[in-house]
C-alpha cells in the first residue's frame, strides 16, 4: 500500500531581546543558574507582568516577512499545566487571538516550487530548564530558571509538508528568514531555535488525515529529516500490519536513529484556557505596522532573484551568496568596489568559503571586500597570474595586507618580458625533446607538461598567455 506524509512543524524561536517578555531580566545565555529571575518571572503573588514592546515589533516584523496577516486586537491567555520548569504553573501564552496569522514560506526543491501555510505565530513565554544528575545512581533533577520568561514566537505550519526533504527546506528557509531580521540568533545548541514534528500518513487517494504522532526532542535541522524518514517507514509498516497508529508523543534517539513512546495523547489537552487578567488586551493601529514593515530588509529569496537578474549569477551561486545576511553584503561590496561579479562570486565560493567557518561573522575576515576587488584586478592588468594570486589571497587572510604590498614584497609581479620568456621557452624545449615528439604526434597532455616546465623554470611568475603564444608557435 502506498501511503502519503502529512508533515506540520511548530517551532518555537527565541526572540533576542535584552529583557525577558513580562519583566526587566536579563536573557543573556551561560549565566550562572538562577541568577536571572525575579519576583514576576518565578510567579511570585502578587506580581503584575508588563509586556515588552520589543518582543511584540519583533514577532510583528517576523510576521510581516512570514507574509501573515497582523492582529489589530490580540490578548494573552493562560494555558494551565504543572511542570517543574512553569513555575506559575501557567504559561502566559496566546490562544485564539494570535498577533500573526494566515501567512506562508516557500520554498524550492530541485523539482518543483512550493508555499507552505503558516497558520500562526504567536507570542508567549519560555519554560526554565531541567538539569538532570548524571549520576545513575541518583534520581536528582534540578530547575534552572534564567530561561523562564525569554519572549518566544510560536511558529505553527499549516500540515502541508510531504516529505522530509520539503520540511528541512522550510526550517532552513524559517531560520534564514530569522536572521535576516536579526529577531533571533536562531542557535539551536543554545535553545533559541527548537522544533517539533507533527507527521501522520494517508493512502495516497484519501484526503482525511490519518492519526497525528508528536515527535519532540529534535535538535538539528537533520534530526528532524531523520525523524521523518523513521516515521513515514514505522507507521507504514504498522499500517501494512494491520495495525492502528496511536496518537502519542515520541521523542528521537539521536544514537540509535529512531523514535521511541514518551506518552499517549488525548484528543485534545484541557489547558483551561482563559485571558490573562494582569495583561491587558493588544490593539495595534495600521501606522504602527506600516512603521516596522519600512525597517524589514529584503529578504533572501528576494535577494537570491537579485543577483541572478542584476549579477546575471548563477542559481547556485546567488543561492550560497544569499545564504547569509553578512556573505551577501560582502559580496555587493566586492562588486562596489571594482570587481566583476562573477569573478568577485568565484572568488568568494571557491577560496573565501574555504577558509571562512562562520559566515555571520564577516566582519571579522582578515581580508575586506575592497581588498578582494584589488587582487581581482591584479589579475586582470596581468599583473599576477591566477596562481600567484591563490598565494597571494592566502597572505591576505594571514596578515590583512593589501594585495599590492605582498605583491610587491615577495616580487611576485607577472614577467611579460617577450625575449626573456622566448628563451626559456627555448630552453624547456631543449631539454625535453621526447616531450615535443610526443606533442607533434598528437599527444596533448606533452603539451600541458611542456607548460608546466616553463612556468616551473620562471617561478610561476611567467605570463601563462604569452607562454602558450611562443611555446606553440615554436612547435609548429
Amino acid at each position: 500500500m502506498q501511503y502519503e506524509p502529512v508533515i506540520g512543524l511548530e517551532v518555537h524561536v527565541q526572540l533576542n531581546t535584552n529583557s525577558k517578555i513580562f519583566c526587566s531580566c536579563s536573557t543573556k545565555f551561560g549565566s550562572s543558574s538562577n541568577s536571572q529571575t525575579c519576583p514576576v518571572c518565578l510567579g511570585l503573588p502578587g506580581v503584575l507582568p508588563v509586556l515588552n514592546e520589543e518582543a511584540l515589533r519583533k514577532a510583528i516584523l517576523a510576521g510581516i516577512a512570514l507574509n501573515c496577516s497582523i492582529s489589530q486586537y490580540s490578548k494573552f491567555d493562560r494555558k494551565n499545566y504543572f511542570y517543574p520548569d512553569l513555575p506559575k504553573a501557567y504559561q502566559i501564552s496566546q490562544f485564539d487571538k494570535p498577533i500573526c496569522f494566515n501567512g506562508f514560506i516557500e520554498i524550492t526543491t530541485e523539482n518543483y516550487n512550493k508555499k507552505i501555510g503558516v497558520t500562526r505565530l504567536h507570542l508567549e513565554e519560555d519554560a526554565g530548564k531541567l538539569i538532570h544528575s548524571d549520576d545513575s545512581t541518583k534520581n536528582i533533577s534540578c530547575v534552572d530558571y534564567n530561561r523562564t520568561g525569554v519572549p518566544l514566537a510560536e511558529i505553527v505550519s499549516e500540515p502541508d509538508m510531504r516529505s522530509s526533504e520539503e520540511a528541512y527546506i522550510y526550517l532552513q528557509n524559517l531560520k534564514s528568514i530569522m536572521k535576516y531580521l536579526e529577531v533571533s540568533d536562531c542557535n539551536m545548541e543554545e535553545g533559541s531555535l527548537r522544533c517539533d514534528v507533527n507527521i501522520s500518513l494517508r493512502e495516497s487517494s484519501d484526503h482525511a488525515f490519518g492519526e497525528k504522532v508528536e515527535i519532540k526532542n529534535l535538535n538539528s535541522f537533520k534530526a528532524v529529516k531523520m525523524a521523518i524518514d523513521y516515521e513515514i517507514q514505522r507507521q507504514g509498516r504498522q499500517l501494512n500490519n494491520g495495525e492502528s497508529i496511536i496518537q502519542e508523543t515520541r521523542l528521537w534517539d539521536a544514537d540509535k536513529n529512531e523514535t521511541f513512546s514518551m506518552r499517549s495523547k488525548e484528543e485534545a489537552h484541557d489547558y483551561r484556557y482563559f485571558p490573562d487578567p494582569d495583561l491587558p488586551p493588544i490593539r495595534i493601529d495600521e501606522s504602527y505596522i506600516h512603521d516596522i514593515m519600512k525597517s524589514l530588509p529584503e529578504l533572501p529569496d528576494q535577494k537570491k532573484k537579485r543577483f541572478i537578474s542584476d549579477y546575471t549569477l548563477p542559481e547556485y551561486d546567488a543561492g550560497v551568496l544569499t545564504s547569509t545576511r553578512q556573505l551577501a553584503e560582502y559580496f555587493e561590496k566586492t562588486v562596489q568596489s571594482g570587481a566583476p561579479a562573477k569573478k568577485a562570486s568565484n572568488w568568494i565560493l571557491s577560496e573565501l568559503l574555504a577558509r571562512v567557518e562562520d559566515t555571520e561573522e564577516m566582519e571579522q575576515c582578515q581580508v575586506q571586500p575592497s581588498q578582494l576587488a584589488k587582487l581581482i584586478g591584479l589579475i586582470d592588468d596581468d599583473t599576477i597570474s591566477g596562481k600567484i594570486a591563490k598565494t597571494v589571497f592566502s597572505e591576505m587572510i594571514n596578515t590583512g595586507k593589501d594585495p599590492e604590498i605582498i605583491v610587491e614584497e615577495k616580487g611576485l609581479k607577472q614577467v611579460t618580458d617577450f625575449s626573456f620568456i622566448e628563451k626559456l621557452v627555448d630552453e624547456v624545449i631543449a631539454n625535453n625533446t621526447q616531450s615535443v615528439e610526443d606533442y607533434k604526434s598528437g599527444k596533448e597532455k606533452a603539451l600541458k607538461f611542456l607548460v608546466g616546465q616553463i612556468m616551473k623554470e620562471s617561478r610561476g611568475k611567467a605570463n601563462p598567455k604569452i607562454v602558450n603564444e611562443i611555446l606553440m608557435k615554436k612547435l609548429t
